[in-house]
Formats: C-alpha cells, structure tokens, sequence
C-alpha cells in the first residue's frame, strides 16, 4: 500500500493540521508474515485454510449491496414500493425524526438505496421494478414444501417472480401459508389456551435471518421445508466468517450491513446478534425445545420443533414472570431448568453456547440472587435446579423423576441395588435405580462406594463390574 506524502493544511480558523490520504487496500490486510485474522465478538482468531478465500470472497473491495454496476436510473422505481417503504420509516419508532423529515432523494440515499443518481443493488432489490430485480441474478427464491409421514411432497408453494421485495416476501410467507395457523390447546384454569405450532414470530425471526445473512453473490434458492414434527429453512450460503453453530447465540457478524439495517429500521428483526435469542425465548417459554443450526459445506439449516414436551412451563414462566419481570436471557435459563429438571453447569454452557461458567451470571444470576433457582456444587460440578418451594407455590403440576436426587439417598439406592444382585455393571445398575439420574452422578457415587470399601471393582475397564463387599 502506497502512501500519499504528508502536507501541512491552513484552515480558515487560522488552525493548522496534516493530512494524509491512505488509499484503500484492493486485496485483504494481513499480517507482514502473510497470516489473517478476523475479530469476533471480542477475540481476534486466525483464518487458516479454506477459510482465507472465503474470507477474500466476502470483504470484497464493495459490497453488493452498494454496486450500481446494472446502472438503473434512480427514477425506475416503483412508486407502490417506494410509498408502502416510505411510509414504514415513518411510522417506526426505531427511525429519528430529523431522518423521516428528509426528501425522497436524500431518504433513498440515506439507506444506501442509490447512488450518484443510479440504483445500488439493494435499491433495486427493495423499491426497483420487477424486470430490475429478476436481472440481479441473485434476488431471492422462496420455495415452501410439506412433506408427509413417508417423506412424500404433499404441498409446495414458490415465490420465484421477483414480483416482491423482501418485507413482501415474509408477510406472503406468513400470510399464504395456512398451516401456521394449526396448534394445540391446553388446559388454562376454566378455559383452554392455543399455542401454535410454529409462533409467528418465530417464522418471521427465520425469514428475516434467511433474506438478511444469505451471501446475495451466491445463488441458491431458500427453502421452507415442513415435515409433521419439525420445520426446516435451509438458506444457501455459510454462516458469515467467524459465526458458528456453537457461538451463534452471542457472535454479532453481519454479511449485508445496509439490509441489515433497513430490517432493524423497519422492525422486522431485533438488532444484530439477537434474532436467535428471540427464538430461544419464545421456544422455551412455550415448553419446546429451542432452535438447532447446522451448517452444511454450501448451506446452513435451522430447524425448529414443534412438540411441547412439557405444556407445564407455559403457566409457570407466565406466573414466574408476573412476579420478578424477567429478563429474556432469564426466561431462557428459566425455560431449560424447567424443561430438564436439574442441569449442572458444563450442560447449561452448552445449551447456552457459553466460552467458562463465568458467564453463567449473566443468564441466571438473578434468578440464583431470588433464591428462584437453587445451586448444589462447586465450579463446573454446580448443579441448578428451580427452587421446590416456588414449584409448590406457583402450583407446578410437572412429573416426579430421581434426576436431582441427594447424594445421600443415591447412595442408598446403590446399596440396595447391589445388596438384591451381588455384582453388576454400572450399564446395568443405571436403569434400575433410574434412567434420569445424569450417569455421571451414579459413577461418581459408586467411586466413593469402592472407596469406602462399601464395593470392590472386578474386571477391567471397558468390563468393569460392581461387587457388593459385605
């Protein structure tokens, strides 16, 4: 990279100071020694491998979103689309007064929708005409098939005219589509309470995030895939540079900045990084489980499940949340512990995709401080569980299981197990004493057994066996 020489500058305030131009760079930085590196969140972590041309294909010299290489005039636009966007920003409370009192020129500008007179490729993506949008190339293709039991194609539904821009996009998704109307009642005191199948603002979270973090120089159809337990989005693409499955609920990378923008203005998604947390929330307050992401070598599905494993939590987090004001990342702790009865700190970083257990007082340290959710253990062994008394006040009608048993009393049941069989395997004592209890739990007590000589081990590892000794 050239510099351009230094020069000394007189303003007019009589004030003097340097000025220097730095050209930008036509490839992508990197170390003197030729490496790469890419910040995420607050870590910097190599590119290595295929990762460095993805990284080259995606920090182009400019982004898509702001080419105006079609050379459309600004003054194609389609009025239809141009009033319903106009009107949008007006009415939103995201978008400061002094933005909605600009002209059309300036607004069109301001949002990255043209150019020096002409139309970016988001200008003709969101107000261009329908002729200028199929000429993208990449303009998005939405494609909904229902399969049945057998896996058979029952129903399908394309969006491929290019008629609609993306807002067009998630309501007809919504709106055309009447299984989303389908649900399950469940007893609410006197009365019974429906909750759909798949919540709208799930859908539309999934919509959002397809249309906002596809890679628009690929092409690819999306795909809305509705099987008779689960739904599936499969978007083309890979997860943006730096975002994985595991971190995807705290990584804030965004691939089209500009769209991105124009959704959060337009209040179709929450603000970057926290799509998935809305979807988290709203899955697990209604007793199911949340969001799984994978991401394949071309594309990354996001599945979504419709089964209420326990109908139980919706009445106990809608108390427990009348009460205390929970926060979103409280209800999502809230909803695991509910959902899994007891779960010990290395699960809960896992489900909540967290880097240590520091993290953890951000997501439940308040309901620890409320005594709502109670500890046992240290460090990474510390087992969470909802408090028995709130259970019994906020009237929880879960099931009775042996998974947040006292050491005390699995001890005992080992012992009796043991005292009825004489010997046996720990793969053989587990379903006896209960199949819930973590097997971890059960091999850590049966050590204190062996070294309390209450047992002997015959055998060896993987064949170990458990002896009663007295």
């Amino acid at each position: 990279m050239l510099l351009q020489h230094p020069r000394c500058v007189q303003h007019k305030t009589a004030a003097s100071y340097i000025e220097l131009n730095v050209p930008r760079s036509l490839g992508v930085a990197s170390t003197t020694d030729g490496r790469y590196f890419i910040r995420v969140g607050d870590a910097t972590v190599p590119v290595t491998g295929d990762d460095v041309m993805r990284l080259a294909n995606e920090r182009a010299i400019l982004p898509w979103e702001t080419l105006t290489n079609l050379k459309i005039p600004g003054k194609y636009i389609d009025t239809d689309k141009w009033q319903s966007f106009r009107t949008a920003i007006n009415n939103s409370d995201r978008v400061s007064s002094f933005i909605k009192s600009r002209t059309d020129d300036e607004l069109l500008d301001h949002y990255f929708l043209t150019r020096d007179g002409l139309f970016t490729n988001l200008g003709i993506l969101w107000v261009g005409r329908r002729e200028d949008r199929a000429l993208l190339g990449t303009a998005p293709v939405l494609q909904f098939i229902k399969y049945d039991d057998s896996g058979n194609k029952v129903a399908k539904r394309i969006w491929d005219d290019y008629s609609m821009n993306p807002l067009e996009l998630i309501d007809a998704v919504w709106q055309e589509i009447p299984d989303w109307r389908e649900g399950y009642e469940i007893p609410d005191g006197l009365f019974r309470r429906t909750i759909p199948h798949y919540d709208e603002v799930v859908v539309r979270e999934l919509m959002a995030n397809a249309l906002v973090h596809r890679p628009y120089t690929q092409r690819g159809d999306i795909f809305i895939n509705l099987y008779p337990d689960r739904l599936q989005v499969v978007n083309p693409g890979r997860l943006p540079l730096g975002v994985t499955p595991q971190n995807i609920l705290h990584a804030s990378m965004s691939r089209n900045p500009n769209l991105a923008r124009v959704f959060y203005d337009l209040k179709l998604m929450e603000r970057e990084g926290s799509g998935y947390d809305r979807m988290y929330e709203v899955q697990l307050v209604q007793g199911k489980e949340p969001p799984e992401v994978v991401e394949g070598a071309d594309s990354v599905t996001v599945t979504v499940r419709k089964r209420i494993i326990k109908s139980e939590v919706i009445a106990f987090i809608a108390k427990a949340d009348e009460i205390y004001q929970l926060s979103q990342r409280e209800k999502i702790c809230l909803g695991l512990l509910v959902q899994h009865e007891t779960l010990n700190a290395i699960q809960i970083e896992r489900f909540l995709e967290l880097k240590d257990a520091s993290q953890m007082r951000h997501w439940c340290g308040r309901l620890v401080e409320w005594e709502v959710v109670r500890t046992k253990g240290r460090t990474k062994g510390t087992t969470y569980f909802i408090d028995p008394n709130l259970l019994r006040t906020l009237e929880f009608k879960g099931t009775t299981t042996l998974k947040g048993i006292e050491k005390h009393r699995l001890r005992e049941l080992l012992i009796r197990d043991l005292e009825i069989y004489g010997e046996a395997s720990i793969s053989e004592i587990h379903p006896r004493v209960g199949s819930e209890i973590p097997r971890r739990t059960i091999q850590a007590q049966l050590k204190q057994l062996v070294d309390e000589g209450v047992f002997r081990r015959a055998g060896k590892h993987p064949r170990i066996r458990y002896v009663y000794a007295k």
